[in-house]
């Protein structure tokens, strides 16, 4: 049979540290945890309460989760980031960098000065956690520009026009293509008119705000949504985005490219009637029609 002081040490080595938690927040035990690569050294918290080590807003998600598992009555799993910056403690040892952490968090069947406690089991993810953002950042990203695509756009206009509906927040969208691409890959090749595409998408890295949002949509179809941005802000931005296009273009490529390629825009914003952001999109699209059929290289507003 093991015995107590075995256990004890067991629990010390435990890779994870495990903190029982009264309802209220007491720290009543610690365990485990110690390898300071992965931890900060939680041996001191014994007898403090979360209110003590953390900031305010940390402290009420952190009761809110304790609560949550106790009335339940089942384990609760929560994925959470905590900096040393949120610690209220002078903490010595352990990461300097954020970490994120799966919390595991049991009730236990039974009171502690006549509290419910849970075990609280927290293990760093944050390996994890990055890989999971690279690999959505991967699926988000057309790999020839380097802009978002067309999943990425579906998403995030959901969100804008959500916002949009809410608040009346103005979000505007352009829709635009390389006039004449097709011409460029007949008579100079393919990889002629990828560095087309891929100077689009460089210039629109460049040119945009943190903010914005430009995605690849498809071919040579672009889209960039504009928030916090009218109609009449979006059209003097396309002014300049059509401009800024004609300089590279000028500038980087041969006479026989340059010559050729133009940009078309079309640009719209949210109003109160549209029924959805594909309603927008269909008025962008024929925005950026009636450029096509107006001779090309300009921009349209609808």
């Amino acid at each position: 049979m093991i015995t107590v002081e075995q256990m004890a040490i067991a629990f010390e080595a435990l890779p994870d540290p495990a903190f029982i938690l009264s309802r209220s927040g007491k720290y009543l035990a610690v365990f485990g945890g110690l390898d300071t690569r992965y931890y900060h050294d939680s041996s001191s918290l014994v007898g403090l309460r979360i209110a003590d080590t953390v900031n305010r807003e940390k402290v009420d998600w952190f009761l809110e989760q304790i609560a949550l598992a106790l009335d339940s009555k089942t384990l609760l799993i929560k994925e959470y980031e905590l900096s040393i910056k949120e610690i209220n403690k002078n903490i010595k040892k352990g990461p300097v960098h954020p970490i994120w952490f799966e919390g595991r968090i049991q009730p236990l069947n039974f009171q502690v000065d006549g509290e419910d406690v849970v075990l609280w089991v927290a293990s760093n993810i944050t390996e994890r956690h990055e890989m999971e953002l690279k690999l959505r950042e991967l699926s988000d990203t057309d790999q020839l520009t380097g802009l978002f695509n067309r999943r990425k756009l579906e998403r995030d206009l959901v969100l804008h026009f959500e916002t949009f509906n809410r608040h009346l927040i103005p979000t505007s969208i352009l829709m635009f293509d390389i006039d004449n691409l097709k011409t460029i890959n007949d008579t100079l090749g393919h990889y002629s008119g990828d560095e087309v595409i891929m100077a689009v998408g460089h210039i629109c890295r460049t040119e945009l705000r943190r903010t914005d949002l430009a995605c690849r949509f498809g071919g040579d179809e672009f889209i960039i949504a504009l928030p916090n941005t009218d109609l009449e802000g979006a059209i003097q931005f396309s002014d300049l985005l059509h401009a800024c296009f004609r300089r590279y273009f000028d500038q980087f490529f041969s006479h026989n490219i340059a010559s050729t390629i133009g940009i078309s825009i079309g640009v719209s914003s949210m109003v109160t009637t549209d029924l959805s952001y594909e309603t927008v999109l269909k008025r962008v699209d024929d925005a950026l029609y009636k450029a096509k059929r107006s001779g090309k290289n300009r921009v349209v507003a609808e």
